[in-house]
């Protein structure tokens, strides 16, 4: 029997932690590799080897890749910063890039690692016109995409299709699409907006629609891609496409809280967005609403998950059992107003 150890990157985050269960839970040797001090190491589950390092520094990253003779690795290389304003940010940039190119390095440099699984992003994938679903793409330009996050995954997607093509790096890549449920301890944007409707204190919405996949789904089409993606290709893991105002009905109707009272119309959400990022400008704020967050809900979330389903089995649960899992965890949790719920 083989002696192989998962090495995790962004364990410490709700993807990353959710992968780090499922692989224990199949009696995986797991290995997770987390910032110093993250305060979310805590969450990580018992029996796995935690290295605290940082991915941009090369230092640290051959720490992590170094393994006791006879050892075989599979890279899941999940960590990344997440950033919902579209400007130019070089931390982004750094480990979403600088980082990846790390992880590629450390594969190349270390014979016993068998594969690497990057985890993109829808984000990275060109849009395609409304009506027309979104395909999987052979080639990233960060031209062709919006925001300094979709450039970075763009670039960083390309760095390790290059290194299949012209290195022989046995590599696949995933592209999540939004993430959504339970045992997110950090709570990162979509639970916290979740959290928000819940008690009440998002006082309107946008009419637009997003497209979120259960987190447990991502994870294991993550671990799949691993055992049985293809060396070079690239698999969509996203789900049905949402309206902002249905996702909105199914938390009222799980959670028991008051309705979002009304829904902009999105040209009505541009202007007010370009009104509250220019008075942002002057006082030095963070707008509460922007003209990319607009962008976001406008623009087509149709993704084609069908590739990932025939050949790695993927499969996504229903938004309702998502959310009644999410509003469960969210009460044990403490994270919302028990009072509005049942």
């Amino acid at each position: 029997m083989k002696n192989t150890l998962y090495l995790v990157t962004g364990a410490a985050g709700f993807l990353g932690g959710t992968v780090l269960r499922q692989l224990i839970e199949r009696g995986d040797r797991v290995r997770a590799f987390a910032l110093p001090n993250d305060k979310a190491i805590k969450y990580i589950p018992e029996g796995v080897e935690v290295i605290e390092g940082d991915i941009c520094n090369i230092e640290d990253v051959e720490r992590f890749f170094t393994v006791p003779e006879g050892t075989e690795t599979i890279v899941l290389h999940i960590a990344s910063v997440v950033t919902v304003s579209p400007d130019y940010n070089p931390l982004v940039m750094n480990v979403n890039v600088g980082g990846t190119k790390n992880i590629i390095q450390g594969c190349l440099s270390h014979p016993e690692c068998k594969k690497l699984v990057y985890c993109s992003s829808t984000g990275a994938i060109p849009e395609e016109k409304k009506g027309k679903r979104i395909k999987e793409v052979i080639y990233f330009d960060e031209d062709q995409v919006l925001g300094c996050y979709s450039r970075s995954k763009a670039i960083a997607t390309q760095a390790v299709l290059d290194a299949v093509r012209t290195e022989g790096l046995n590599a696949c890549v995933v592209h999540p699409s939004g993430i959504l449920g339970p045992e997110d301890p950090a709570v990162g944007e979509t639970t916290k907006t979740v959290i928000d409707i819940i008690n009440g204190e998002m006082p309107m919405g946008i009419d637009g629609s997003f497209n979120l996949c259960d987190v447990r789904d991502l994870a294991a089409g993550t671990i799949a891609a691993a055992d049985r993606g293809r060396k070079g290709q690239c698999y969509i893991l996203g789900n049905e496409e949402v309206s902002f105002r249905d996702f909105a009905k199914m938390l009222e109707q799980e959670a028991g809280c008051k309705p979002i009272k009304s829904f902009l119309p999105l040209k009505v959400a541009y202007f007010v967005a370009k009104m509250l990022e220019k008075k942002a400008k002057r006082s030095g704020k963070q707008p509460l609403m922007t003209t990319f967050s607009v962008y976001n809900l406008a623009r087509n979330n149709c993704f084609d998950s069908s590739k990932a389903k025939e050949e790695l089995g993927y499969t996504t649960r229903s938004y309702e059992e998502t959310i009644r899992d999410q509003v469960q965890w969210l009460k044990e949790a403490g994270k919302i107003k028990v009072e509005l719920a049942g």
